[in-house]
């Protein structure tokens, strides 16, 4: 092996090393963020979990935006809380997009929009945690209830046809949700 390749092979080892540590740090924030949230401390959790969902990590995203819609440690804002829904909600957060499709059909913090509710509700339903799944879909129903056919027939399309948005790497990513 010749010397290149040994600073090659250092080289990517430190690389591989760092990403792992940076990993870590983040499911460890996530961690303490989630647990100061349980502890009802909203103000260390939104502390802690800004600056991770401004880096586009979906359930901290999703946690802000609960705090946000309820005034959990920030002020209350419904157009805060979208946004930060619908950020983890292209990133295929199931939470995130069942809170986004109640604001959607309650017009809290975006326009009323029944059609982009029941898609929402739809796509969380289908992916809820399992103690979840009867009540959200259950929302979903009711939610088509107050819809004609054709909204609703609308609604399965975008839904069926939605994908999680993915960045030019292939990951999924941060979208900008500020014009909802």
């Amino acid at each position: 092996m010749s010397r290149l390749q040994q600073r090659a092979r250092i080289i990517i080892g430190a690389i591989a090393f760092a990403l792992a540590a940076a990993n870590l740090a983040h499911a460890s924030s996530l961690g303490a963020g989630t647990a100061a949230f349980g502890r009802e401390d909203y103000v260390t959790a939104a502390v802690i979990l800004g600056p991770l969902a401004e880096r586009g990590v979906a359930k901290a995203q999703s946690y802000l935006g609960f705090m946000y819609a309820n005034g959990r440690g920030v002020p209350q804002s419904y157009v805060e809380a979208a946004i930060w829904f619908c950020r983890a909600a292209v990133q295929d957060e199931a939470t995130a997009q069942y809170m986004l499709g109640l604001q959607y059909d309650k017009g809290q913090g975006v326009s009323e929009n029944r059609i982009e509710a029941h898609k929402w509700l739809n796509l969380a339903a289908a992916h809820a945690p399992r103690r979840d799944r009867e009540d959200w879909a259950r929302i979903r129903d009711a939610v088509g209830s107050k819809m004609t056919l054709a909204q609703l027939a609308e609604a399965r399309r975008r839904a069926i046809e939605w994908r999680p948005w993915r960045n030019a790497g292939g990951r999924i990513g941060p979208v900008n949700c500020g014009q909802l």
